[in-house]
């Protein structure tokens, strides 16, 4: 399978990147299914229901989540209706949190795809163990056999604990990949036992800011210490960043990995496959 994963669209800037970018992108690499992080969609914070249909409209056939899945408290109940929003597995059983932490879909050609969504804790939010959560789900979805393929986004701050999560799921994933601190990592590998990984995908944003926002306020509140506002999206072009997987049918495990960074600001990266078909 080819799959393609997008790091987190960051306000309108990183929507309208997307809408420009995924269709071609879709179309080139004969994509079977593409996963996109949605956290930051509406104005930066959260995701509404008209942002995602955007984010579907444009070639999504999922969304993931991470810290700021119920920012826009109209997410609480789209999420109920919409079985393509995803958010973090490991929420506490006891917070009734809505809608799904993993989901198996229906790909081309009959093939399944789990995509599964987790939230790191350290320096996040105390929710439960990310690790005790995916192994019970890969444990119930076996790769190979009750799925094709199958994605872990680790939304989390600290890259140890991602770089944990990427061997942890090592042979039971076909791709970990990183989000939530908006910089695309160059280490792009596929680990001992197969599985696809990226310390971070990097965000589908202006990078004419600080991680997506608007430089003024950041900078303010870092030489000063004093909030003159809120954050706000830097409204720019906005650079598409994600990775390109391919997969071997037989196993569901990893033959290739590629970053993609187009658009924007950011130095031109594209798969392989992609540049030798444009020459």
């Amino acid at each position: 399978m080819k799959l393609a994963f997008f790091g987190d669209v960051v306000g309108r800037s990183g929507r309208e990147g997307l809408a420009e970018h995924l269709p071609g992108l879709r179309r080139r690499l004969a994509l079977d299914f593409v996963i996109v992080n949605a956290e930051n969609a509406a104005a930066g914070f959260g995701v509404t229901e008209a942002t995602a249909r955007e984010l579907f409209d444009a070639g999504a056939d999922a969304l993931t989540l991470g810290n700021h899945s119920w920012d826009q408290k109209e997410a609480l109940t789209y999420i109920v209706r919409e079985p393509r929003l995803i958010r973090p597995l490991n929420y506490p059983a006891m917070s009734n949190a809505p809608g799904r932490g993993a989901q198996l879909f229906d790909a081309q050609g009959g093939r399944r795809v789990l995509v599964i969504n987790l939230l790191g804790r350290v320096h996040m939010d105390a929710l439960d163990d990310p690790f005790a959560a995916v192994d019970r789900e890969l444990s119930a979805c076996p790769l190979g056999e009750a799925a094709d393929a199958i994605v872990v986004d680790m939304h989390a701050e600290a890259t140890s604990e991602k770089m944990a999560m990427g061997h942890f799921c090592d042979g039971r994933a076909s791709l970990v990949v990183g989000t939530h601190t908006h910089v695309p990592t160059a280490d792009a590998q596929i680990l001992d036992q197969g599985t696809a990984y990226q310390t971070d995908a990097g965000a589908c944003a202006d990078y004419d800011s600080v991680i997506g926002n608007q430089k003024d306020e950041p900078l303010r509140r870092f030489t000063t210490r004093i909030s003159g506002g809120r954050y706000k999206p830097a409204e720019g072009p906005a650079t598409v960043c994600g990775v390109y997987v391919e997969t071997d049918p037989a196993t569901g495990l990893a033959v290739r990995i590629e970053p993609i960074r187009i658009g924007g600001r950011l130095a031109q990266t594209i798969p392989a496959v992609l540049s030798s078909q444009a020459a």
